[in-house]
């Protein structure tokens, strides 16, 4: 697993699931910065092994990851009884992607990252 695994969750902790680890890197740099506790996840399998998941606050997730997409992901999450906040980052996602994303309830935000969008959906889905 990638990232902080000393980290407590708690429902202030984001999850960050990417395969790039230069997106990675930056997401949780920024979050840090605003006070978020973050650990981070190069495959989604990594998230689905973790044991505390469930006590997180918010999960954001890359919809193209290496072993899954990020739709995938969030709905095994579901099918676990495991519904944390969720924002799908993508780049232009199509229809299908955006029905999908609207079904499960996730939040969607197309890259680039700009101003304070990602933020903004953070705080919007942990309220």
């Amino acid at each position: 697993m990638a990232g902080h695994s000393d980290i407590v969750l708690d429902g202030r902790a984001v999850l960050i699931v990417d395969d790039d680890p230069a997106v990675r890197n930056s997401l949780q740099f920024r979050l840090e910065i605003e006070g978020y506790s973050v650990r981070t996840y190069a495959r989604g399998a990594d998230l689905l092994g973790d044991p505390t998941v469930s006590s997180a606050g918010c999960i954001i997730v890359d919809y193209r990851l290496s072993d899954m997409n990020g739709l995938d992901l969030l709905q095994d999450l579901h099918r676990r009884a495991i519904k944390l906040p969720a924002i799908l980052i993508t780049t232009h996602p199509n229809a299908s992607v955006r029905a999908r994303a609207a079904v499960i309830g996730a939040v969607l935000i197309e890259k680039p990252l700009l101003n304070e969008a990602l933020i903004e959906g953070i705080r919007s889905a942990m309220r």
